[in-house]
């Protein structure tokens, strides 16, 4: 990515304006304080600083410029977050050097999307229409009001084998455009028709409200039942949720997400008044949707049928996001029943009963999995789930849950699911990272890690003395490798910059450092006592390094028996250790 183009961004948008529009900031000591919007909180407890653009929690520690902020907030990826938000400020992303083809992608996508509205504009106006009567009818005998259809934009394809292929060709589309778009279908023999005819259309939008995809159920006789649309450049069903554009505010509020499985299903839930309600769209849930749901709430309840495919799917689907550290519980229907027909029988008392008695995920998971799995599967299902954590917190979380659940002792677990302890005590050796470490530059864990941290707090905290650290040498003083990644990063940037370039942890750790200095930063002779604390250790580390060579070049000089090298390493030696012993 063409960093000047994130830069250019970031110099057109305000972090405090973007994080207003889902937050009621106020101005205290400098900075905004307001809700954080990623936890259940109702005091002001998330930081925004405008000035150098980040925003922190003092919470659950959520930080991150803008472009994070808005990722978060609206279950984006980064590229997503950066072409809303270059489109909003007016920055052209069509140059950056690895997308050559962007603005040609561009304009096709719009081209879909309008042809998408146009489809829709139709779809919905059949329903009102005398060839809509039937659709009508089904969706006043399922309970459905008109403001729920107007809600979600209902619509009607009737049974014409060209009725969208003409509408479209009256607004100057061609039937290969629209089969590109997917809303056309073509056969082996060239034969180009309608995709959806005597189908319930459901509208299926992104975040920003546009519709991307359509859904349809068939009325009268027919098969398949439901019929969804192809994968398209602009829309790719496993990324997606049916109903999350509506749900969204919802959820930021109660801090959760009701899934469902159905079209019909997350309607009735809004009409009921469970508007923090979505859907999957045809598929089995995917990490890509719990990564979305992850970015406006902190639970998620599943809403799945009682019998053996909902259980089933419950439990592939908890799996998947208890290992985003996302919260879960299972609301399973009584037998026979779906959410949508226990609404219209119990109305809202039938669901909250469910949903009073709905098991946490994790213990549905052990639960289900004592009852109808064999040990083998049982350990294999535990082994692979502490594999596929990516946070090592959240195995340490895990990991005596599980051993519990499974009635094994936690030590005896640990050894035969292969994760190790915690380190032993008086380990003299000095901790080497993992390969995985040196990619992701996660820090270390011990002394080291706690060395690194707070020696790198004062550049960043102080960006004006890292010339000079620089040159005294501050590098050589860290321990750990994601230490002296980011140390080079403060070094090889502008202090504006910086955070543009950082990985995930390391913006945590620099926004937090920022944070504090902003409460209580140090001055007169507290700073100068602080800025000689550190010119001292990088003196002593030098001395220290100094030794271990002199050290080393004695025990090769002893090899060899050069008497003269010898005799000159330890004047050197005996030199170094008189010269500490004036110094303290």
């Amino acid at each position: 990515m063409d960093r000047s183009a994130v830069e250019a961004v970031k110099a057109r948008i305000s972090i405090a304006d973007i994080v207003r529009r889902y937050v009621d900031l106020k101005p205290v000591s400098g900075r905004w304080m307001g809700a954080c919007p990623f936890h259940q909180e109702t005091k002001p407890s998330m930081s925004v600083n405008d000035e150098e653009g980040f925003f922190y929690c003092f919470g659950c520690q959520a930080s991150g410029d803008v472009f994070d902020f808005y990722a978060r907030i609206n279950g984006l990826e980064f590229r997503e977050a950066l072409e809303q938000l270059a489109a909003e400020a007016g920055v052209d992303l069509g140059n950056v050097p690895h997308d050559p083809h962007a603005a040609e992608r561009k304009a096709r996508v719009n081209l879909f999307l309008d042809m998408h509205d146009e489809a829709n504009a139709w779809f919905q106006r059949n329903l009102s229409m005398a060839s809509g009567e039937t659709a009508r009818h089904y969706l006043q005998n399922r309970g459905m009001t008109p403001d729920i259809i107007a809600k979600f934009g209902l619509g009607y394809s009737p049974e014409d084998w060209h009725g969208l292929e003409n509408h479209l060709k009256g607004k100057g589309r061609t039937p290969e455009q629209a089969v590109d778009a997917g809303l056309l279908s073509k056969n082996d023999k060239g034969n180009i028709y309608d995709r959806f005819r005597g189908r319930l259309i459901f509208p299926i939008q992104n975040l920003s409200g546009r519709v991307i995809a359509f859904g349809g159920r068939i009325i009268t006789d027919g098969e398949p039942k439901y019929l969804n649309s192809s994968d398209t450049p602009i829309y790719k069903k496993g990324d997606h949720l049916y109903g999350l554009n509506l749900a969204r505010s919802t959820m930021t509020r109660t801090k959760r997400a009701l899934l469902t499985e159905g079209y019909m299903d997350v309607i009735s839930l809004h009409q009921f008044g469970y508007t923090d309600s979505c859907g999957v769209l045809g598929t089995a849930l995917t990490p890509e949707q719990v990564k979305r749901l992850a970015g406006f709430c902190s639970r998620v309840d599943l809403v799945f049928d009682g019998d053996g495919a909902g259980r089933k799917a419950a439990l592939k689907s908890s799996r998947m996001i208890l290992l985003q550290g996302v919260a879960c519980r299972v609301v399973l229907m009584p037998e026979g029943e779906d959410v949508d027909s226990l609404l219209q029988t119990k109305g809202g008392e039938g669901l909250e009963s469910c949903l009073a008695q709905a098991p946490d995920g994790l213990d549905f998971c052990l639960h289900t999995l004592r009852s109808d799995f064999a040990p083998r599967e049982i350990m294999a299902w535990a082994k692979g789930f502490l594999t596929d954590l990516q946070e090592p917190s959240l195995r340490a979380f895990y990991l005596p849950r599980i051993a519990g659940g499974l009635g094994l002792s936690e030590a005896d677990f640990r050894r035969d699911a292969g994760v190790s302890g915690p380190p032993r005590a008086g380990g003299a050796h000095r901790r080497q990272e993992s390969p995985a470490q040196a990619t992701q530059g996660l820090p270390a864990v011990g002394k080291e890690d706690k060395d690194d941290k707070y020696l790198l707090k004062f550049p960043i905290q102080y960006p004006d003395y890292v010339p000079a650290l620089e040159e005294k040498g501050f590098g050589r003083i860290l321990a750990t490798r994601w230490a002296r990644a980011l140390w080079e990063k403060l070094v090889n940037t502008q202090h504006g910059q910086t955070l543009s370039l950082l990985n995930e942890q390391e913006k945590s750790f620099y926004i937090r450092c920022r944070e504090e200095v902003r409460k209580s930063a140090l001055t007169g002779r507290e700073l100068l006592d602080e800025w000689e604390h550190i010119c001292n250790k990088i003196a002593f580390a030098q001395q220290k390094e100094n030794r271990r060579q002199l050290k080393e070049a004695l025990h090769q000089a002893q090899l060899s028996g050069d008497r003269q090298r010898i005799d000159e390493c330890f004047r050197a030696l005996e030199e170094s250790l008189r010269r500490d012993d004036e110094q303290y």
